[in-house]
Order: structure tokens, then C-alpha cells, then sequence
């Protein structure tokens, strides 16, 4: 990036920052929190304390961030180093993004940039210009990728309060500022468990490890009465409102599921596996030591900013206030033409906790529809 652009943006954000600091979204617990940024043309520096509001606007205006990131973990020395910082526990966080729902619209609004010439084109592996595959690819939202992945959150968010038992005020969802979501879910009983933990409860809202006998078909001598009831709770609720579609028809088409045999059963499961599973990011959710954009920040990638979605609308659930949106409540900032960075987060790899709390949930054949999950001693179940 040339010397002129990033002065330009330092600039501008700057102006941003210190006019509009207001929408920047402090943490609770500000203290206990990792903070890190990322400057234009620079790598990430992390292991910063922030004490209060005060500091953080300090921060701004000192160093002029291009983009500003913050640790879902409480620790007690968030300053020092990973193994040093003594961590406590961690909001759950979730991340839906475009790229990753197989979207056909992504191929009309996606370009490929050369490293090395800078040439732009449509898609390709390698640069049709001077041959380099130093190629990164970028791409703008449409309305599809946006409504695609509302569609996500509204499935995460009926989840997360009907079977994982979390308060739908715990629950809070913000644009990225980019081409997705990311939802937060602060103070739940959830907040202790370690990565592995994380893994299993990603897989449970993923819908990851099916099997038929999860759901009462069985290879040998099946039995109509081990198939869910409509009103269950859990993988097995949701499979049966999806393939019965309501109770008059449950016996009925069991008596077809039956008469088709185990393999076609398999792909029956297989066929509605893409409506009950909620596609996130696996590796977003088992972190427990990540660095998240700060709410309100500004996403350098887009210029807009993180923002929570349908703010100050206390009182509705998640999937009211993201299904009354025709399209992302974004504000958008007096940053719309300026270049993207080119510079890449350096984020260290998370290292694996031992874990205390074991939780062998909905395993071995997949979740039933009130697994226990050993929390600390006590058992919660998932409802």
C-alpha cells in the first residue's frame, strides 16, 4: 500500500474514531479482557489491558488502528503471555459467514487479485496476467449472502434457546462488518467449559455425526416405537418436524421409512441434515483464546462497522429480530472508497486446555434429546 493511502486512512479513521467513539461498544469486564489490534500495513500486536473506556479511546487515538480486536476469555493477567494469563472463562461465540454456505451467487461477485501485478479478474488459481499464484481472493456480499445467513442465525438461535437452555437476552447478534454474523452468548452455563467441550456442542449445532439409530431406524429388525415423538426435544425433535411435518402424518410415513429399508433411511438423513444443522465455523467456536472485532469498530476490509443487529429492541427474541431485517442495519462510514488493507491477522494458533470439565455429550450415537453435559460437578441438561 502506498505511503499516501494509509496516510489517507489513518486519517479518516482517526476523524472516525474520535467523532464517533460513542458507537464503540465497551465490553463488560473490560479489565479481564485480551485486547489486540492491527495497523495498516503492519502485523497484529496483542496482550494488551484495558482498564476502562478511557484507555480504550486512548488506544484509538494513539495508534490509529485499522481494525481492533478483543478476547472473548476473562483472564487475570490478559497482559501477559498465553500460558501466563491465567484463564478463567469464556463467552460462546459463533461465526455464520457467506463464504462458507456454498452460495452459486458467489462466483458473480467474487474477483480474484494478483500479490504480485495487483491485476484483477474473475476467479482463477493463478494470475492471467503475469502468470503468479500469489492470488487473493475478494468478494462484496449481495443480498443473497446476507439473507442466506440470517437464515443460519434464526436456526443457531433456536437452538441455542430451546435446546441448550440459554436466555434469549444472553443472546446478542452482530453484523461483522464484513459478509456474515457473529452471535455472542454471554453469562450462560456454558461459559467454564474448555475446547473440547466447545468441539462437542459445535457438532450438536452443526448436526454432525448422525447416524439412523439416533433416530430409531435400525438395520435388523427396526421397531416403529423407538422413532421420535413430534414434540421431542433435540436432534431427534427436529428430524421428526422435519420429515413428519406434522403428528396426523407420523405414522404413516414411519410405516414408509420402514418399508424402504435402512440405506434409504440414510439418505433421507442425509436429504434434511442441511436444514437442521446450522452452518458455522467450528474452529470460531472451540477457541477459547481468540480475538474478536470489536463491536462498533470499523471492519477495513468493508469499511462498516460491527454492529449489533436491531439495537436497542430489548425484549425481542434473536430470530424476530433478525427475520424483521430486509437487509443488515449497518451504518456505513465516511470510509466507503478508501482501499482495504492488504495486511493479514497473524492470530497465534489456540492451544488445547487441559480439560476439567468432561463432556461426553450425544455420543456415541449422536445427541438424544436430553443429554446430560457434566458442568464443574454439576449435571445440565440439554433440553
Amino acid at each position: 500500500m502506498q505511503e499516501a493511502d494509509i496516510k489517507f486512512l489513518e486519517d479518516s479513521f482517526k476523524k472516525y474514531y474520535f467523532e464517533h467513539f460513542d458507537l464503540i461498544r465497551v465490553p463488560e469486564r473490560t479489565f479481564e479482557r485480551e485486547f489486540g489490534y492491527q495497523k495498516f500495513n503492519s502485523g497484529m500486536t496483542r496482550h494488551i489491558s484495558i482498564k476502562d473506556d478511557k484507555e480504550l479511546h486512548l488506544l484509538f487515538m494513539q495508534n490509529i488502528p485499522s481494525d481492533v480486536y478483543c478476547s472473548n476469555a476473562y483472564y487475570s493477567f490478559p497482559n501477559l503471555p498465553m500460558n501466563e494469563k491465567d484463564w478463567k472463562e469464556a463467552d460462546l461465540i459463533f461465526d455464520i459467514d457467506a463464504k462458507d454456505l456454498n452460495l452459486s451467487c458467489r462466483e458473480n461477485h467474487t474477483v480474484s487479485i494478483c500479490n504480485e501485478c495487483k491485476q484483477v479478474s474473475k476467479i482463477s488459481e493463478h494470475c492471467l496476467k503475469c502468470n503468479s499464484t500469489k492470488i487473493e481472493k475478494k468478494s462484496l456480499p449481495c443480498k443473497n449472502c446476507i439473507d442466506s445467513s440470517k437464515t443460519e442465525v434464526s436456526k443457531l438461535s433456536e437452538i441455542l434457546i430451546d435446546d441448550l437452555a440459554i436466555d434469549q437476552e444472553n443472546i446478542h447478534v452482530y453484523f461483522s462488518g464484513n459478509e456474515g454474523f457473529h452471535v455472542y452468548v454471554h453469562g450462560s452455563q456454558f461459559q467454564q467449559i474448555g475446547s473440547r467441550e466447545r468441539s462437542e456442542l459445535a457438532d450438536y449445532i452443526m448436526f454432525n455425526g448422525i447416524i439412523p439409530e439416533t433416530f430409531g431406524m435400525k438395520k435388523f429388525k427396526p421397531n416403529r416405537s423407538s422413532f421420535p415423538d413430534f414434540n421431542e426435544k433435540g436432534w431427534r425433535g427436529r428430524f421428526s418436524k422435519q420429515v413428519f411435518s406434522s403428528k396426523s402424518k407420523r405414522s404413516k410415513i414411519i410405516s414408509e421409512l420402514l418399508v424402504n429399508g435402512y440405506s434409504s433411511f440414510q439418505k433421507t438423513l442425509d436429504n434434511v441434515s442441511e436444514n437442521i444443522g446450522v452452518k458455522i465455523d467450528p474452529n470460531v467456536t472451540m477457541d477459547i483464546h481468540r480475538i474478536f472485532r470489536l463491536p462498533g469498530s470499523i471492519n477495513s476490509k468493508s469499511g462498516l462497522r460491527d454492529i449489533r443487529i436491531v439495537e436497542g429492541t430489548h425484549g425481542d427474541s434473536p430470530q424476530r429480530a433478525i427475520g424483521s431485517l430486509a437487509r443488515p442495519t449497518v451504518a456505513r462510514t465516511p470510509l466507503t472508497n478508501a482501499p482495504s488493507t492488504t495486511g493479514r491477522r497473524q492470530i497465534a494458533r489456540t492451544r488445547r486446555v487441559n480439560v476439567l470439565i468432561a463432556v461426553r455429550a450425544y455420543r456415541p450415537n449422536g445427541p438424544t434429546g436430553n443429554s446430560p453435559v457434566r458442568q464443574g460437578g454439576e449435571t445440565v441438561t440439554l433440553r
